[in-house]
């Protein structure tokens, strides 16, 4: 199970070399997760309303391979690898055209207002259990 979300490089994300600052990766595969979320029907505004949760970043292993710059069409592609309770982990690439710029694999935690672990959606849990883990593409 594959999404994949467009991502353009603008200047803002850019350092003084002209290149996509470290960071902004971490932005790009964040918004990739967010929608990759959405397609799953899981609503994240609604699941933290009605108690059920938000997802936290606990884990992120990082690998930058090549830069991008200003103009850049990118392409985030998150991969579910694995779930269990709270946690779920994810693969995450930021490419351009067949380049690999960027991967990732992200470690996140569904918690409560209280900052406990609590178990991942229902939802979510129903919708990734119809697609088992692809190997790496």
């Amino acid at each position: 199970m594959t999404h994949s979300h467009p991502v353009r490089v603008y200047y803002e994300d850019t350092d003084m070399a002209g290149i996509v600052y470290y960071a902004n990766y971490l932005k790009f595969i964040e918004r990739g997760r967010s929608e990759w979320v959405r397609g799953l029907g899981v609503d994240q505004a609604q699941m933290k309303a009605t108690g059920g949760g938000v997802f936290a970043v606990r884990r992120v292993v990082a690998d930058y391979r090549a830069p991008a710059v200003y103009d850049d069409l990118l392409e985030v592609r998150t991969r579910y690898l694995s779930h269990s309770g709270a946690r779920l982990i994810l693969h995450q690439a930021v490419l351009r055209g067949a380049k690999l710029l960027f991967e990732a694999e992200v470690t996140l935690v569904c918690i409560s207002d209280a900052g406990r672990p609590i178990p991942l959606p229902e939802r979510l849990v129903a919708e990734i259990g119809k697609n088992p883990p692809q190997e790496a593409e």
